[in-house]
């Protein structure tokens, strides 16, 4: 079963327009959801847990029609961190455990005290005196404390510095080591998402560019930098984006499409991502 379908999904706000989104994401893997502030991501979220209406296409969260009846009740599966930690702030972590010890019918305290341990956050100190980093931790542990099959995390790592965003990572990948679990994550923070995610869908202006396995794009692309004489001799379709300098032409391309008279460099999903997001067209 698949963690997540969503299939010709489209939602207009105004100006703004979310048109034919479809993917997939594989039970036991994670996503990483890429895109530029406006986007799309965090509405395409939102419309994964029903928090606002579609106006065309079908989501299927865990197998279940996320517009159906049930779906509430199937919410108890489903963790989701936001890239604010919306904890009562007058609330401690031993507060948040016996609130969510009610809220949720698989609250797990004794793993959650694990967490809080794991973290060093502290027990009795109120959430309005922890730092954003204590604050993401102990939403991340809340989070994970319900036994969820599926975690939504919206530019939760956003703000953090490298540890506290390295350690967070160890935990996620902790979570999928179960074939039951995926996880989808947005963030700006791309060096992340290629340390952990098995796919990537790279939102663009409200359309999906694409979205497909991490290895096979850091496969199957990779750049050039050759005279812009030298790149009128590469075939178009090998092209998808390039940048223009006065001493040449960079361009991203697939490589299989390129004849081995050209050297090509390995690239970062993050290069990948700008040439497609800003690189002149081919």
């Amino acid at each position: 079963m698949n963690a997540i379908e969503i299939k010709d999904l489209s939602k207009s706000y105004g100006d703004f327009a979310l048109k034919n989104i479809n993917l997939t994401l594989p039970s036991g893997c994670i996503m990483g959801l890429v895109g530029e502030n406006g986007a799309g991501k965090s509405t395409t979220i939102k419309l994964i847990m029903n928090a606002v209406r579609r106006d065309a296409g079908s989501i299927s969260v865990l197998g279940m029609d996320n517009e159906s009846a049930e779906f509430c009740e199937l919410k108890n599966d489903i963790g989701v961190v936001l890239d604010e930690a919306y904890l009562p702030e007058a609330l401690n972590a031993r507060n948040i455990n016996h609130f969510m010890k009610a809220a949720y019918k698989r609250w797990d305290e004794q793993q959650f005290f694990e967490y809080i341990k794991r973290f060093m956050l502290p027990e009795k100190k109120p959430v309005r005196d922890y730092s954003r980093g204590m604050k993401m931790k102990l939403a991340i542990a809340s989070a994970l404390s319900h036994q969820p099959k599926l975690l939504i995390l919206d530019e939760a790592t956003s703000g953090l510095d490298p540890i506290v965003r390295d350690e967070i990572l160890d935990i996620l990948n902790e979570f999928t080591r179960d074939e039951s679990h995926s996880i989808l994550m947005s963030s700006h923070i791309i060096s992340d998402l290629e340390k952990c995610c098995d796919y990537i869908a790279f939102i663009h202006r409200g359309e999906l560019i694409f979205c497909e396995e991490k290895d096979r794009l850091l496969e199957e692309y990779g750049t050039i930098r050759v005279s812009k004489e030298r790149f009128a001799e590469i075939p178009g379709d090998a092209v998808l984006g390039k940048k223009v300098t006065p001493y040449g032409v960079e361009a991203l391309v697939d490589k299989s499409r390129l004849s081995e008279a050209f050297v090509v460099e390995h690239t970062a999903l993050e290069d990948i991502i700008l040439f497609l997001a800003k690189g002149e067209n081919k």
